[in-house]
């Protein structure tokens, strides 16, 4: 059997994202401006797009870079929802990655 990847097209949805950072910042010291600028920057990061398509990775990972310059605890809980970390070991070496200053490798 022979399976094709379907591809889906969904509609940038600003909410969404707003919601998925404050709820990995929560409790950090982040403004709430801070992350209105990564979503302002996403947004038009798909706007202006030619296509105005964008791969669903690579809206995620330049919110996770985004996020990463601005504190790394948050980047670590938005990244393992993102990332979706099939178990410890997988966690862990993104940790060690983080910690040694080596940019975390893409994984899809």
């Amino acid at each position: 059997m022979i399976h094709a990847r379907v591809k889906r097209q969904i509609r940038f949805d600003r909410q969404k994202v707003l919601s998925g950072l404050l709820h990995a910042c929560e409790k950090r010291p982040v403004a709430a401006v801070k992350l209105e600028q990564i979503v302002d920057e996403t947004e038009a990061y798909v706007v202006d797009s030619p296509e105005r398509e964008r791969s669903t990775s690579e809206v995620g990972e330049l919110i996770m870079s985004r996020l990463k310059d601005i504190d790394t605890v948050a980047y670590i809980r938005f990244a393992s929802v993102y990332r979706d970390f099939k178990d410890v070991r997988e966690f862990k070496q993104e940790l060690e990655e983080l910690l040694s200053g080596k940019d975390p490798k893409k994984r899809r």
